[in-house]
């Protein structure tokens, strides 16, 4: 009989919501391949049901749960557990802390737990106090119940032995090498600034909003992402949209090659991603050979290594960094390659995958 697993935890397979979902999308198929049976929770409405998108041979199950900002997590997580402790597969990989809370119904049914820890939830700016304590304490269950945890980044590895005392394997995110694309319709190679996250204030998004109407007088500037919930930020993109004709707000994209052509081509990429680990847009931007400027942190910085520029989450020296390699064509094309060498070393698909199911296989044995 096949191995069995089950992924909780994301929005489902496949979609294009974030960066758990973009790993599912690689590994899920992945894991079939090597002969396993895959099921992968998700809620309705929040995947795609294109073809070309989907392995046929990979399970869906959707279960239910209150579609807000605050009890999304933890609610689909919890019917997704239940459902999977009836199921009883092999083994289970959960994605974020937030469902540290099922993880003993779980435990219970003698299902062991891979769990991916993502960043350091508690500490980002657009949770409330509540949702902090939430996150920090499913944070202190999984790590006394869960059975293997994996971070994403080192840096993420450290900060969970110093503050929970445990271990955890270092398995980053891939990028995908794409072919040549052609270049967004109205922009050109190597003219234009991109930034491509969430819009939420951990992200510098504030301050990226303040560079980029400077920086629309020398070149354009496109903006991909939303908050997913609406917001103040998402306002702020769509006026200056609006009231700037060198400024594109696209909001969220789930074209992944229209995503990949933006990187490939962009003069200069912005990242302002502040907490977390590997990041998984930061790990395409580079797979893409995108010049990329990031904000000056521990994670950033362990990813990019000699091939980014670091910047302090200051308008000004986002404005700065961003225009002077806008304007060194002959730099940008280093920093490009060697941003791509760096992915193909690191960060590669294939080889985060194959650590996937090597932990997944020695969870299951043991």
């Amino acid at each position: 009989m096949a191995p069995s697993v089950a992924i909780i935890g994301t929005r489902g397979y496949p979609s294009y919501y974030g960066g758990f979902e973009t790993a599912v999308r690689a590994l899920a198929p992945y894991l079939v391949n090597a002969g396993w049976e895959v099921c992968v929770y998700g809620r309705r409405g929040a995947t795609t049901e294109s073809a070309e998108d989907k392995d046929p041979r990979v399970l869906t199950r959707t279960t239910t749960g209150f579609e807000t900002k605050s009890l999304s997590t933890l609610s689909y997580g919890f019917t997704s557990s239940l459902d999977a402790a009836v199921r009883k597969p092999d083994v289970a990989l959960v994605m974020n802390v937030a469902n540290g809370f099922w993880l003993p119904i779980l435990r219970a049914r003698g299902v062991p737990t891979l769990v991916n820890v993502d960043g350091i939830e508690w500490e980002r700016a657009k949770w409330g106090g509540v949702a902090k304590s939430m996150f920090k304490t499913g944070a202190w269950i999984t790590s006394k119940v869960g059975n293997t945890l994996v971070s994403d980044s080192r840096e993420i590895a450290r900060r969970w032995e110093r503050d929970f005392g445990v271990k955890s394997e270092f398995i980053p995110y891939g990028g995908a090498f794409p072919r040549p694309l052609p270049v967004e319709v109205g922009l050109e190679h190597r003219k234009y600034v991109l930034v491509v996250s969430r819009l939420v204030p951990e992200n510098t998004i504030p301050e990226f909003l303040i560079a980029a109407s400077r920086l629309s007088i020398h070149l354009p500037v496109v903006i991909v992402g939303s908050s997913g919930y609406g917001g103040a930020l998402d306002e702020a993109a769509r006026r200056l949209s609006e009231e700037n004709s060198n400024v594109r707000w696209l909001g969220h994209v789930s074209d992944d090659a229209r995503l990949l052509s933006l990187w490939q081509h962009a003069g200069v990429y912005f990242h302002g991603h502040s907490v977390g680990g590997t990041n998984p847009a930061l790990v395409q931007a580079m797979a893409c050979g995108a010049p990329t400027v990031a904000r000056d942190t521990v994670y950033n910085r362990e990813v990019l290594g000699e091939s980014g520029v670091f910047v302090a989450p200051e308008p000004n020296e986002i404005y700065q960094a961003v225009l002077e390699i806008a304007k060194a064509p002959t730099t940008a094309d280093l920093m490009a390659s060697a941003a791509i060498e760096r992915a193909s070393g690191e960060y590669s698909w294939e080889r985060v995958c194959g650590a996937y199911l090597d932990a997944l296989t020695r969870l299951r044995e043991r």
